[in-house]
C-alpha cells in the first residue's frame, strides 16, 4: 500500500494497535500512548513514500516492539508498584479485532483482557509475552512472530512453549455462560452490600484469593476473605459517609464500581467465576493512578493509611 493515513485508516488501525498493547502493558494510558507513537511512526513511513503491504500488520509489528522496549526500560518502576495490578476496563470492552463472528473466539478473546489473566502475564518476559499474545490471541504464525521479536522461528517457538507452560497452569478456566456469571455476581453484590457473611461465604471458592484494594498481601480462604470484604464496606461507609456498588463489567468478566455518596470512584472490583460455579478471586483496584482513566475519584485520605487500626485501610470492596 502507497497512501497516506488518513483519519479512516486511523480509526480502523486504532483498535488493533490498543488490543495488542492493552495487553502488552495492562495500562490504558500507556497503551492509548504506544498505540499513538506507533501511528505517528505509519504516518512517517508513508509520508517518506515507502510501501506497506498491509497497515494493520505493520501497526501491530510496531506496537509490540514498542511495548517490549517500554516494559524493559520501566520494568523496575512496575516491580516496585505498591499495587502491581492492571488498569481495569470498565463496562462493555472496546472494540477489539481479535474475535471475529465466532462467539467461542469472542468469548476467549474476552478471557485474554481479565485482570487475572493479565496478572499472570507480568511474570512473563517482555519477549515471552509478546510471542505468548501474538500466537495464543492473535494467531500470528511463528515466522511473524520471530521477525516482530528478532529471534530465530525456533526460538520463537520455544519462547511460546515456555510462556504456554507458565500460563495454562495457573489461568483460570471461566464459567462459560455469561447470564450465570452475572445472576451469580449480582448474588455476591448483594451480598457485600448487606454485610452477610453466610452469603458471601456460600458464593466463594474454599481457596478464593482476594488481592489488591491497598492490602499488603493477598487474603486466602472463604472466612476470611468474607470478612475482610464486609470490613472493608463498613471503613468505607464510616470514613466516607457512605459507599455503594454499581455493578458492571470488568475487563469482560462480572464486577463492580465502588462509589462514595457523591458517585465519584473509590476502587473497581473484578470476579473470577469459575467452570464450578464459584468465585475463585477477586481482584480489587484502588490505586488512584490505576482509575483516573475511569472518571472523578473520590477523597480516601479519611480511609487512612494500612496500620492506622486493625482491618484493611482500603476498602477491597
Amino acid at each position: 500500500m502507497n497512501a497516506r493515513l488518513d483519519a479512516q485508516l486511523v480509526e480502523e488501525l486504532r483498535p488493533v494497535g490498543f488490543a495488542v498493547a492493552y495487553r502488552m502493558l495492562g495500562s490504558v494510558s500507556e497503551a492509548e500512548d504506544i498505540v499513538q507513537e506507533a501511528l505517528l511512526r505509519v504516518h512517517n513511513t508513508l509520508a517518506r513514500g515507502e510501501r506497506i503491504e498491509s497497515p494493520r500488520a505493520y501497526l501491530a509489528t510496531v506496537v509490540t516492539r514498542l511495548c517490549i522496549g517500554h516494559l524493559r526500560s520501566a520494568r523496575h518502576r512496575r516491580e516496585a508498584s505498591v499495587e502491581a495490578l492492571p488498569e481495569p476496563l470498565v463496562g462493555d470492552l472496546p472494540a477489539d479485532p481479535t474475535g471475529g463472528g465466532d462467539p467461542a473466539a469472542r468469548a476467549e478473546v474476552a478471557d485474554s483482557l481479565s485482570l487475572a489473566f493479565l496478572v499472570l502475564l507480568e511474570s512473563l518476559s517482555p519477549e515471552q509475552r509478546a510471542a505468548f499474545l501474538l500466537r495464543e490471541v492473535f494467531d500470528y504464525p511463528y515466522d511473524r512472530i520471530a521477525a516482530i521479536v528478532a529471534t530465530s522461528e525456533d526460538n520463537a517457538r520455544q519462547l511460546v512453549a515456555r510462556a504456554r507452560r507458565h500460563v495454562e497452569q495457573r489461568r483460570p478456566r471461566f464459567e462459560p455462560s455469561r447470564e450465570r456469571r452475572e445472576r451469580l455476581a449480582q448474588r455476591f453484590f448483594a451480598a457485600v452490600e448487606d454485610g452477610d457473611l453466610g452469603g458471601l461465604e456460600e458464593l466463594l471458592a474454599h481457596d478464593v484469593t482476594l488481592h489488591g484494594g491497598g492490602l499488603p498481601r493477598p487474603v486466602t480462604g472463604r472466612v476470611r476473605a468474607a470478612r475482610t470484604l464486609r470490613a472493608g464496606m463498613r471503613i468505607a461507609r464510616a470514613r466516607l459517609g457512605g459507599a455503594s456498588l454499581r455493578q458492571t463489567w470488568v475487563n469482560g468478566q462480572p464486577g463492580a464500581m465502588i462509589l462514595d455518596p457523591s458517585e465519584r470512584l473509590i476502587g473497581v472490583l473484578a470476579l473470577d467465576i469459575t467452570e464450578g460455579g464459584r468465585i475463585q478471586a477477586i481482584t480489587s483496584v484502588s490505586d488512584p493512578d490505576k482509575l483516573r482513566h475511569l472518571g472523578p475519584l473520590a477523597d480516601l485520605s479519611p480511609l487512612g493509611r494500612p496500620g492506622d487500626e486493625p482491618g484493611p485501610a482500603h476498602p477491597p470492596a
